[in-house]
């Protein structure tokens, strides 16, 4: 039995584990994903990251949510994969590739990181919807609730902007909404409030991990979604059950994301005894 090593990294409490892809290595199977993420039975994750050698880039990024389901962007380990590789002596500035684009990264000498996301989009067909709607008041008709905003950042998002984030049951409503049949890919579900300041309270249940601390394309969904609705100016700080991140789009273009990436542990695994019950 081969031991495989990992790297486990943290954004603002939305934890990873950080794999490199060895020669002849196939990429995890769901079964031992999720395993891998039990937080009893396993190791403890929000998502896996899979690092791939990339011939225009510093490297090729997959992301695996902890029940085994690939997705196709995550800016909170974006960040912590740019900081680790940079450790590594890639560089300050490494260029990392994604199924939803290159992100240039800038890595901050106190650990803060920056990357510049994909421009956003907001065409029914790319978020994707099962049909066409007004991204900007999706009809979905739930008590208690304005229409959301439907933006895609690599993957789906769904943004609630309420007045009062305390009064709601996120988890109960992001389980029930994730898998509402206008998503067909499902969605992550992110719940906003507007606070003093240019600031944006943020919960958000990401798809195939649940309710987490952080989610960085959620926050950044979050602050598309207030410009285009004339709520905030083009930046704002989202504020998130694990910490603070820093977004700005002026309307158009990337979305620049500043925040935190930090180190957790190193270790091993074997496979074959994870999966073996």
């Amino acid at each position: 039995m081969n031991d495989v090593p990992f790297v486990k990294m943290q954004g603002c409490g939305n934890d990873f584990v950080i794999l490199k892809r060895r020669p002849g290595m196939a990429p995890p199977e769901a079964r031992l994903i999720s395993r891998l993420a039990d937080r009893r039975r396993g190791i403890g994750f929000d998502q896996l990251v899979l690092l791939e050698p990339a011939e225009e880039a510093t490297a090729r990024l997959r992301f695996f949510n902890a029940d085994g389901s690939e997705a196709g962007a995550c800016g909170n380990a974006t960040r912590c994969v740019a900081r680790l590789l940079a450790d590594r002596g890639a560089g300050r500035e490494p260029l990392l590739e994604t199924a939803a684009g290159a992100i240039p990264c800038r890595v901050g000498e106190d650990g803060r990181v920056t990357v510049r996301l994909p421009p956003p989009r907001f065409d029914w067909r790319e978020i994707p919807l099962a049909e066409p709607c007004d991204t900007l008041a999706l009809p979905l008709e739930l008590p208690g609730l304005p229409p959301p905003v439907a933006v895609n950042m690599g993957n789906p998002h769904a943004v609630f902007f309420v007045a009062d984030l305390k009064a709601l049951d996120v988890e109960g409503l992001g389980r029930r909404i994730e898998r509402h049949p206008l998503f067909p890919e499902r969605v992550n579900v992110g719940f906003a409030q507007l606070r003093g300041g240019e600031a944006i309270r943020l919960r958000v249940f990401e798809r195939g991990s649940g309710l987490t601390p952080a989610c960085g394309s959620g926050a950044c969904a979050a602050l598309v979604a207030a410009v285009r609705k004339g709520l905030v100016a083009g930046r704002a700080r989202l504020l998130l059950d694990g910490g603070t991140l820093e977004i700005a789009w002026p309307g158009e273009g990337a979305v620049e994301m500043t925040g935190p990436a930090a180190y957790c542990f190193r270790g091993s695994f074997r496979p074959e005894e994870l999966v073996s019950d």
